[in-house]
């Protein structure tokens, strides 16, 4: 996916206006800076917008996913390496350092590096050079470096498995990117976004979300950020019902029972009570018809009901009668 728009990524929320703030201040400067955050909270993207808006936009944007290189394979990606440099080198190959010359080498989950290459990475810090596999005399590169991760490097760095030179060195600017749940009043507007890309990708025309869902969602505690979001509106695309969002968020054992209060004025107890009740009923009668391939008859006899009254409670939760594809319409 490409960058998108900045009132998509940072949205109206506090914490990402601080984001924005320091994004602006560093992307022109050549120092390091250190991405940090929980997964899926969009640091790649970041990192991306940094390299966009910087003096080496012009220049490649190159990443390594430091977890998914096997460990003996590391610092030959890292820095390449030279003929005969082990078995199976049978040539010269530039590592991915020395391919993002003149533009940003993107380090994402950079706690996952050994010992051993961390100390090389810091001396490519220092003085901007390295060694390949191999060579007897190192090469000197002009790179951005940002790293990324969503551990706590000071954790690790007590527990012996990460340098505390080279944070230092990394952590010249740390950019700290907020949950998705810490920033709820930026999900329609992402939600929006992201539906229309995948409308145009999937060539699967799709309706805005209902206000109901929208509301839903922002209750939601997201454990799996803005990736988790991505992937559920991915799926309301595909399937073309809302259903395919309903089903999660409520069988979702971390989604909560207590609906909106407001914390500024009187509240009535018995239209709050009210309110949850209806949306628990909901998330169980949702979970059994679930459970039952969306059978609404065995549904009803499941939850010692009438078929009549299932109907209604389906309406309650803006869940029509009708069946698409197998399953219970969203109703809009």
């Amino acid at each position: 996916m490409s960058i998108p728009p900045d009132q998509v990524i940072f949205g109206l929320s506090e914490g990402m206006s601080v984001v924005r703030q320091k994004l602006e201040k560093v992307a022109a400067a050549n120092i390091p800076v250190l991405i940090q955050g929980a997964s899926g909270t969009g640091k790649e993207i970041i990192a991306k917008l940094i390299h966009a808006r910087s003096p080496w936009e012009s220049g490649p944007f190159v990443k390594v996913n430091c977890p998914a290189i096997p460990g003996t394979l590391v610092e030959s990606e890292l820095f390449g390496y030279e003929k005969g440099a082990f078995t199976g080198a049978n040539g010269t190959k530039p590592g991915r350092v020395e391919s993002a010359q003149n533009g940003t080498l993107f380090l994402d989950e950079i706690a996952e590096l050994e010992l051993g290459l961390q100390a090389k990475l810091l001396q490519l810090l220092q003085d901007g050079q390295f060694c390949p596999v191999g060579a007897q005399e190192d090469k000197k590169v002009d790179v951005r470096v940002i790293c990324a991760t969503n551990r706590n490097l000071t954790e690790e760095i007590e527990q012996g498995t990460f340098r505390q030179d080279l944070f230092y060195r990394i952590n010249v600017v740390n950019i700290q990117l907020p949950s998705l749940r810490e920033r709820t009043a930026d999900i329609p507007g992402i939600c929006d976004f992201l539906r229309e890309v995948y409308s145009v990708k999937f060539n699967r025309p799709s309706r805005p979300l209902s206000a109901r869902k929208l509301e839903m969602m922002q209750r939601y505690h997201w454990p799996g950020n803005i990736r988790e979001l991505e992937n559920l509106i991915k799926r309301y695309v595909i399937l073309g019902t809302e259903d395919a969002i309903t089903v999660e968020l409520s069988t979702s054992t971390n989604s909560s029972l207590i609906p909106d209060i407001p914390i500024d004025g009187s509240i009535s107890l018995k239209k709050v009570t009210r309110q949850a009740m209806r949306e628990f009923e909901g998330k169980i009668i949702l979970k059994i018809l679930q459970a039952q391939n969306w059978n609404r008859k065995r549904a009803a006899s499941a939850l010692n009901i009438s078929y009549r009254a299932l109907l209604y409670k389906l309406k309650e939760a803006g869940v029509s009668a009708r069946k698409t594809n197998g399953q219970a319409q969203q109703k809009e």
